[in-house]
């Protein structure tokens, strides 16, 4: 599914989006955990997990000096990731990550356009920017890592 998240008009609601957006990784990511056998994913998706809390908390921090709401979770977002982690936890480790490789496309298109967004400033910029970063480095690794799984299956 691929997200509308970036386009908003307001860089508010963008980042209201994003941290909504970053929780329902988050919260993917912990049924991931909990459904993955393979001990090197594991320990990767646990350190993926701790980036998107970390992008949560900075994001909250950006909204609250903007004097904006801040998300306490990934709404409806949510139940799509976890429900495509759920399906693939019944066929395995390799879909499992491919269940998170097709959020973190999500996750890498939504920051992509969020730091070309027109009225955002350096500050938020460089947050951005950096998340934008770690989904980066997500997608790469997830990638790789289904590659391998198939060619030892």
């Amino acid at each position: 599914m691929v997200t509308p998240i970036g386009n908003e008009s307001s860089v508010g609601e963008l980042l209201g989006n994003l941290c909504r957006l970053d929780y329902a990784a988050s919260e993917a990511y912990d049924d991931a955990i909990r459904h993955i056998d393979d001990a090197e994913s594991k320990a990767r998706l646990v350190d993926f997990r701790a980036d998107h809390v970390r992008h949560t908390e900075d994001l909250g921090r950006l909204l609250q000096e903007m004097g904006e709401d801040i998300p306490s979770g990934g709404g409806m977002k949510s139940m799509l990731t976890q429900g495509k982690v759920m399906l693939a936890s019944l066929m395995g480790d390799r879909q499992v990550l491919q269940a998170m490789s097709t959020n973190e496309t999500d996750t890498n298109t939504a920051y992509e356009r969020a730091v070309r967004h027109p009225g955002v400033a350096a500050d938020v910029l460089a947050v951005l920017e950096r998340n934008l970063a770690d989904e980066r480095r997500h997608k790469q690794w997830l990638d790789s890592r289904i590659q391998i799984l198939a060619r030892a299956a």
